[in-house]
């Protein structure tokens, strides 16, 4: 069966952050991954984690900002990455550098690099010029501390004017980049949304070892496998089929909003994970 992580920042929304670990641990993971760590101090989040016996498989560098004050408050303030914005590689830099500190402080292996949103007046060959260039130097970075950096497809229904939104662009900047330790973060509810035909695009990529990480939510609404369109049996038997052909041994993000949001509704909705425990 799929590696299942919890997402923290979605999953146990009625609780606060820090009591989101327990509470994953309790329901049986033993992964965890979240949008953004900084707004808590590394120690306190490590501790968290071995004193649930979880592991830490992914979170995203800041979304933007120049100092820590920054940073933390970036995503609220509606920035989503900038990766791909010339002038802003510092920027860029910074946020990475952080990253880095908290990766290494959470035993960490992996960071998403947030690409961001392409502004108007900005061409898609220039911001893929500027992603390609901060990658090449970032995979440096990343690869002298045994990281790998995640590059995620977003729809433009969630995150409009997201500059990287289809599987086969990203493969097209990994190519370009050519990074073992930069690969891409295949999130089966952007994919559906933008592209659809999920099987293919899973048997298409995955045999490539170019997919380091996948999320999930079901579509249209981004709850559980079950509430929406999606045949989760027949995707988990063909990532658990190319799995085992392959050697590939990742991790699945449930990063999901629960349906039931109520105290307690995120381990009542985990019903649909109990045939894949078996």
């Amino acid at each position: 069966m799929p590696r299942f992580a919890a997402n923290l920042t979605m999953m146990y929304p009625d609780m606060p952050f820090l009591d989101r670990f327990e509470a994953a641990a309790k329901d049986g993971f033993k992964a965890v991954e979240y949008l953004f760590p900084y707004a808590y101090p590394a120690a306190e989040l490590a501790a968290r984690l071995k004193g649930n016996g979880l592991q830490q498989v992914l979170f995203n560098m800041p979304p933007g900002g120049m100092t820590k004050d920054e940073m933390v408050t970036g995503w609220d303030r509606g920035l989503r990455g900038t990766a791909c914005l010339p002038g802003r590689e510092a920027e860029f830099r910074a946020g990475l550098a952080w990253a880095f500190e908290y990766a290494e402080a959470l035993d960490c292996p992996r960071v998403h690099t947030v690409v961001g949103v392409r502004p108007e007046g900005l061409s898609a060959q220039q911001a893929d010029q500027t992603l390609i260039a901060n990658l090449k130097w970032a995979a440096q970075e990343a690869a002298q501390r045994g990281l790998d950096l995640m590059l995620e497809p977003i729809n433009t229904r969630n995150i409009p004017g997201f500059h990287l939104q289809r599987q086969d662009h990203a493969h097209a900047i990994l190519e370009a980049v050519g990074a073992d330790n930069v690969k891409v973060q295949m999130d089966l509810f952007h994919c559906q949304i933008v592209e659809g035909d999920l099987s293919t695009k899973i048997s298409q990529y995955l045999p490539t070892g170019r997919v380091g990480h996948f999320q999930f939510a079901d579509v249209p609404a981004r709850h559980e496998p079950g509430s929406g369109e999606l045949n989760w049996d027949h995707l988990f038997a063909l990532i658990d089929r190319i799995s085992a052909e392959t050697g590939w041994d990742g991790w699945v993000g449930c990063e999901y909003i629960p349906a039931d949001t109520s105290a307690g509704g995120t381990s009542r909705g985990l019903a649909w994970m109990q045939k894949y425990r078996a």
